[in-house]
């Protein structure tokens, strides 16, 4: 049994509704059911997102401070005024700082750019750079992706008299700066009616507003990037931006972005929104994470091929060794909130600090913790010689990280961000009020249902739905993303036919699926070690997104699995394990993501004489068969657990008896899942389920051997060598003939009786035993996991 990750959410969508609406259009039921859940139930609205068009691009002059803005702008070109682009150091920073870069290029202006250093200086204005420009001669500064919190800075930029313009799309504090111009979709009296652009989105905006409206279409490459990798909503304008970005992008003249696609192993003619989001977004932020963001600016904006190929190069070494330094920073992580966890218990908002975190990938390593914790996430780094501390946080659904912070903002010396992203910093000695400001603050407004994660798909569909077909026209969704993501499909009661691991190290797994005579291919990334729990004819249930798989002039459709529920009790075949314990502790590692909500709890039972100790098992219980025809517990501790489910029960030996297996299934009456670690015995050695035959030719010879008392450990020997059974089995038949009084058994020695009362075998307990034993050995020595899974089940039915 695994657990899916999630608890998955299929909306229904009004069957009248997707009727009429693919009538109308002429489309599949599956397009349409998409279409209706996602909100465009009238062919007018779903035209629209599917072919885009003017409808969704709103004049700049709409933004508040665009008006004042412009004409200063104008001013500074006609009289040759030194302007400063003041950016950020993330994705979205760097495409509104290029942006502005093109911008002032083609308008001829005077200018410089300035972007801070993560780690050294840190998010927004400073007054040293301020200082700074005033010394280049800078009178009028644009800020892009920034400036909308710099209440302070900004005042001393007018003291050193320069103008400062901000274009920014971050959350509005109380305290708005007292700038030439502001704009901002999310200031509360802007009438803009699109509040989603990206930094970028704005910068694009104001672009437009200086230009008439008509500006070179290649710019949308630039503003498609930063608004797909600053995960900001792929609806209304953006959708328009990032759908006209990547059609450019497809034939595009900038080299920096040729070069930065061929080392991102992208196809440039069928570059899409998940490409970059995957592909270009991680290596553009490397630069501003490890490096300093200039490195990425100067890629978008590069124009000379050598250059772009050699900055895409580095980039590219930069993002490889963020992957290392973020994986490193995980570990570190995961194993100060562990043992928290083990002092205090999980707390609602998890609060991390440590020297030696690179301030530039804190971010990342909040959402890989909130991925594995489903909490709220800040980690911070701290400075060592300073005590600074500056950090990020994610957040979940339902949990506004940016009011959560405001509720708090007297123990930060700055923060600012999105309601599910954010950024701060502080002394490390407020640490720990901030981590307790957080979670009373979270305390009266998460609930226990916040903490369950919950993916949302879009419908529940069979293999014969996701057609080559169905994938092709899934594309008029397109570009997918933030508020529009890829379409994913629910599968029930798929069988797994074959796995098999790719790449280095056997990382990845393709899966191959079949629904009755219909077949297709999952393709897991990073899920390699799941293969080993998927044998052939698992039942599965899949939550997959549809793709098209390309190869050698071959098109076929393909599922990129993300997520995974088996719903049965497993059976996993290690019979002979040549280390059992080692097995044991390995199936055990590769259950543990998919135990569910539950704690999770794996068991081992073996015989006593293999004399385990706990650290052997590292956190599994250890149960030992014993003498009685049961099982006890190696510590008293753990016999408080008898009626918990149990993730993995692994058998490192084999049942002496039914007594002994009715014994387990009892004792663990909820089992998700059962590991077959037990050696397999020589043909020679094994029980065999008896017969009169048996018996019939045994008496016979037991005439001859034993006409005499005999010590018995001869007779063994001597009916050995002259029958085909085991001395296990003889010495259990010999139980048989001793009961049904056929012989003697007296200090050792076996006598033959000539002229025993004629009895039934079947009269004879041993004999009923004897065959129990033999079938129950069978069984797990020679059956197949489906009929070992069937006797088990009649066990456990007996016994419940």
């Amino acid at each position: 049994m695994l657990h899916s990750k999630t608890r998955w959410h299929s909306p229904a969508a009004d069957p009248d509704a997707v009727r009429e609406l693919a009538r109308s259009l002429s489309i599949s039921p599956l397009l349409s059911s998409l279409l209706v859940t996602r909100g465009k139930a009238t062919p007018e609205e779903a035209l629209v997102f599917m072919d885009g068009g003017g409808q969704e691009q709103h004049d700049p002059f709409l933004l508040k401070g665009m008006t004042e803005a412009v004409p200063r702008i104008r001013k500074a070109l006609q009289e040759n005024e030194h302007i400063l682009v003041y950016g950020d150091y993330d994705a979205d920073g760097v495409s509104s700082t290029a942006l502005m870069i093109h911008l002032l290029r083609y308008l001829g202006a005077s200018y410089d750019i300035y972007i801070p250093h993560r780690s050294n200086e840190g998010y927004g204005l400073h007054n040293h750079a301020l200082d700074w420009a005033l010394q280049q001669g800078v009178s009028l500064i644009i800020t892009v992706d920034t400036g909308i919190s710099a209440y302070h800075q900004i005042a001393y930029a007018k003291e050193l008299g320069m103008d400062v313009i901000v274009t920014d799309h971050h959350e509005p504090p109380a305290l708005l700066p007292e700038a030439y111009a502001l704009i901002n979709p999310k200031l509360p009296d802007c009438p803009y009616p699109f509040k989603g652009l990206a930094g970028v989105g704005v910068a694009l905006k104001l672009a437009q507003a200086l230009l008439g409206g008509d500006i070179p279409e290649a710019w949308t490459e630039i503003a498609a990037i930063g608004t797909v990798a600053d995960l900001m909503p792929l609806l209304g304008e953006n959708r328009e931006i990032v759908r006209r970005g990547i059609l450019s992008m497809r034939n595009s003249r900038f080299p920096g972005i040729r070069a930065l696609l061929e080392v991102s192993g992208v196809t440039m003619n069928t570059v899409g929104a998940v490409n970059i989001a995957f592909g270009m977004a991680p290596r553009i932020n490397a630069s501003g994470r490890l490096d300093h963001a200039g490195r990425a600016v100067s890629l978008l904006t590069t124009e000379h091929a050598e250059e772009a190929r050699e900055l895409a190069d580095e980039l590219d070494l930069l993002n490889k060794e963020r992957q290392l330094v973020v994986e490193r920073i995980v570990v570190e992580a995961t194993a100060k909130l562990e043992e928290r966890i083990a002092a205090e218990g999980l707390p609602d908002v998890i609060v991390l600090a440590s020297e030696g975190w690179n301030v530039g990938v804190v971010g990342i390593v909040a959402s890989k913790l909130l991925e594995r914790y489903y909490r709220p996430v800040i980690i911070l780094d701290i400075h060592p010689e300073t005590g600074m501390c500056k950090g990020s946080a994610r957040s979940i659904p339902g949990f506004d990280i940016y009011a959560a912070l405001s509720s708090c903002s007297s123990l930060m010396d700055h923060f600012g961000g999105h309601p599910s992203a954010a950024g701060m910093s502080l002394h490390r000695d407020g640490l720990g009020a901030f981590a307790d400001a957080l979670n009373d603050y979270a305390s009266g407004v998460l609930t226990p249902e916040h903490f369950v994660a919950v993916t949302s798909a879009d419908s529940e569909a069979t293999i014969a739905d996701l057609s080559l077909q169905a994938a092709d026209e899934l594309e008029r969704l397109a570009p997918f993303g933030m508020s529009n993501p890829l379409p994913k499909f629910i599968l029930r009661g798929a069988v797994v036919k074959e796995t098999r691991t790719m790449g280095a190290e056997g990382k990845h797994l393709k899966i191959v699926l079949q629904q009755g005579k219909h077949i297709i291919e999952a393709v897991a990334f990073g899920k390699g070690a799941l293969g080993a729990l998927l044998p052939g004819g698992t039942k599965v249930d899949v939550l997959a997104e549809l793709s098209v798989n390309e190869w050698n002039g071959s098109r076929k459709p393909q599922l990129m699995l993300q997520d995974l529920a088996v719903h049965e009790t497993q059976l996993f075949d290690l019979r002979g394990a040549a280390d059992a314990v080692r097995q044991a502790r390995e199936i055990s590692e590769r259950l543990t993501p998919y135990a569910g909500t539950d704690p999770y709890r794996a068991v081992v039972v073996s015989r006593k004489e293999r004399a385990l100790v706990p650290d052997e098992l590292k956190g599994m219980s250890l149960w030992t068969y014993d003498e009685n025809g049961g099982i006890s517990a190696h510590d008293d501790e753990q016999n408080k657990l008898e009626e918990e489910r149990v993730s993995v029960l692994c058998l490192l030996d084999l049942p002496e008896s039914p007594e002994q297996l009715d014994a387990v299934l009892q004792t663990f009456p909820l089992i998700d899942n059962v590991a077959l670690l037990h050696s397999i015995r020589e043909r020679r050695e094994r029980l065999q389920v008896p017969t009169r035959d048996h018996f019939k030719a045994l008496y016979k010879l037991l005439a001859s051997v034993a006409a005499a008392a005999t010590p018995e450990h001869e007779v063994l020997l001597r009916l050995s060598r002259q029958t085909p059974l085991s001395v296990r089995m003889l010495s259990m038949m010999l139980d048989v003939f001793e009961e049904l009084d056929f012989i003697e058994r007296h200090q050792g020695l076996i006598t033959f009786v000539t002229q025993p009362a004629a009895k039934s075998l079947t009269a004879s307990q041993h004999f009923i035993r004897l065959g129990q034993v033999a079938q129950m050995e069978e069984y797990f020595m020679d059956g197949s996991l489906s009929e070992l899974q069937d006797f088990m089940q009649s066990r456990r039915q007996g016994v419940s």
